[in-house]
């Protein structure tokens, strides 16, 4: 019986697989053709990757207003057109408004703990002003906001059994809510460009290890900021933010200090699930990251690279996941667990083009790699690894496709193990962690991603990807799981 159903899960999802590329294709054939559109491969679309795109803009000194640190992942290419004159008019005084529509269908189809599949999506909108042009305020004077609405189930947790490496990145922290703030803060650039502050309510991981290539891909343990560091309390990615302020300085046009102060919310979600909670219990503690970046581009092709290291602190007081009061297992004896001062977490990741197809900073082959490290007595997962490239589709007649490939590997904590291992010489469930629950005794993990993103009309893209995960939830449970997702974006 279960063989049947999982065949008959299978072809449900196979009728599904082949009409919609399908139709999406003669969507293309039948559009009109595209015009100058977004540099392929930077943020396939996403609405909010606006953050790390400025973080990795390479900018030129001479730039007068924020157009290299502002840069919508389609540019100013919509789905819909202009709006009937309404975007042009909008942008010519100074305010920029972009809807996107996000879904994401992902299909365990062997192994995990069963098969099945769930869709998970979002719609978000981005609002971004330039205060000069719109009320003539100061020069370089903007402000920047985003708030989403998400839906839909994880098919990591329901079918597989993995809380480590979710398979699908939009789901989570958004809540069942209709309005889910995402960032809402104040960018001012100052000395032609040379220093950069930007302050209110920010996601810590949108800044310091970002990437807006990581959202190329489907996994959410690399989508937007990386793991572990995006699930402490001090270092929230986004959905989740902190308020705070970041200060980014460019010595020269190719190298950045950037350094940043954050309230801290040591909850599950900061902002609370509604993301409007700027004032939860607890704060009072910071977290300070402090990232270095050379952005250099080799050759006359211009090969562009970003090669960036950080460290950051957060000094607020958090359970020991292993040790009472004593030093000895808290499972075992019942005893409140040790309190540790003090989170650590550091990064390096490195992305390089290796060889030109167009114009642009992402318009080739790019090899990218990175690594990051937080304190294993707070953080369940200890250290992640990473490495994978991306290439535009220009060799084969298709500059706005992308293809990309990763591995992950995945380790988690001593103080983790020790945990688990307590609870089954205890006889009680395992204790949950930052990533969720856990099916068993987790060591390690490794993932391998591979996708083909298509440009398929303005404004859209369409993205198969297939997923393999080597001991899902980074324990021996299961042996392994193969996803099949279908991605789907369009700017409004």
């Amino acid at each position: 019986m279960k063989y049947a159903i999982d065949v008959r899960m299978i072809r449900t999802f196979t009728r599904f697989l082949i009409p919609f590329p399908l139709f999406l294709l003669a969507l293309f054939t039948l559009s009109a053709p595209a015009r100058a559109q977004a540099i392929a491969g930077e943020g396939q679309g996403v609405v909010g990757s606006q953050p790390s795109l400025n973080v990795n803009s390479r900018r030129n000194v001479s730039v007068q207003d924020p157009g290299q640190f502002f840069s919508a992942p389609y540019g100013n290419q919509h789905f819909f057109g202009e709006w009937a004159g309404l975007q042009p008019f909008l942008l010519r005084h100074g305010v920029h408004i972009e809807a996107d529509v996000h879904e994401e269908l992902a299909g365990n189809f062997r192994g995990g703990a069963k098969q099945g599949v769930t869709d998970a999506g979002q719609v978000g909108v981005e609002i971004d002003i330039d205060w000069n042009k719109l009320a003539g305020g100061p020069k370089n004077f903007w402000t920047h906001t985003m708030i989403v609405n998400g839906h839909g189930r994880n098919d990591s947790t329901d079918y597989i059994h993995d809380s480590l490496a979710g398979v699908q990145q939009i789901y989570g922290a958004r809540g069942n809510v209709v309005a889910h703030l995402v960032y809402m803060y104040a960018e001012q650039a100052l000395f032609h460009n040379r220093l950069d502050i930007s302050a209110g309510w920010i996601p810590v991981g949108s800044f310091f290890a970002a990437s807006p290539l990581y959202c190329d891909f489907m996994n959410v343990s690399i989508c937007g900021n990386p793991a572990p560091g995006k699930y402490v309390p001090g270092g929230r990615d986004w959905p989740s933010g902190n308020l705070g302020v970041v200060m980014r300085v460019m010595p020269t046009v190719d190298t950045y200090i950037m350094a940043g102060m954050f309230a801290v919310s040591p909850h599950a979600y900061n902002g609370g699930i509604s993301g409007w909670s700027w004032a939860q219990s607890g704060l009072g503690k910071f977290s300070t990251p402090v990232e270095i970046g050379w952005l250099p581009e080799f050759g006359r092709n211009h090969l562009a690279g970003h090669y960036k290291a950080g460290y950051g602190y957060d000094n607020s007081q958090y359970n020991d996941l292993y040790s009472d009061i004593n030093g000895h297992s808290a499972v075992l004896t019942g005893l409140p667990f040790r309190k540790q001062s003090g989170v650590s977490t550091a990064w390096f990741q490195a992305d390089q083009m290796i060889m030109r197809n167009g114009a642009g900073p992402t318009n080739g082959l790019i090899a990218l790699a990175g690594y990051m490290y937080t304190s294993g007595k707070i953080s369940a997962m200890k250290d992640h690894t990473w490495a994978g490239i991306v290439e535009t589709g220009a060799r084969w007649g298709r500059p706005l496709d992308t293809l990309g490939a990763m591995f992950h590997y995945f380790e988690m904590s001593r103080a983790s193990v020790l945990q688990q291992e307590s609870s089954i010489l205890a006889g009680t469930p395992f204790l949950t962690n930052q990533w969720g629950k856990a099916w068993g005794i987790q060591t390690h993990e490794n993932v391998y991603e591979l996708f083909y993103n298509i440009h398929t009309a303005r404004g859209m893209s369409f993205q198969p990807d297939f997923q393999y995960i080597n001991r899902p939830g980074g324990t021996t449970t299961y042996h392994d799981a193969a996803v099949m997702g279908l991605q789907f974006n369009c700017i409004l």
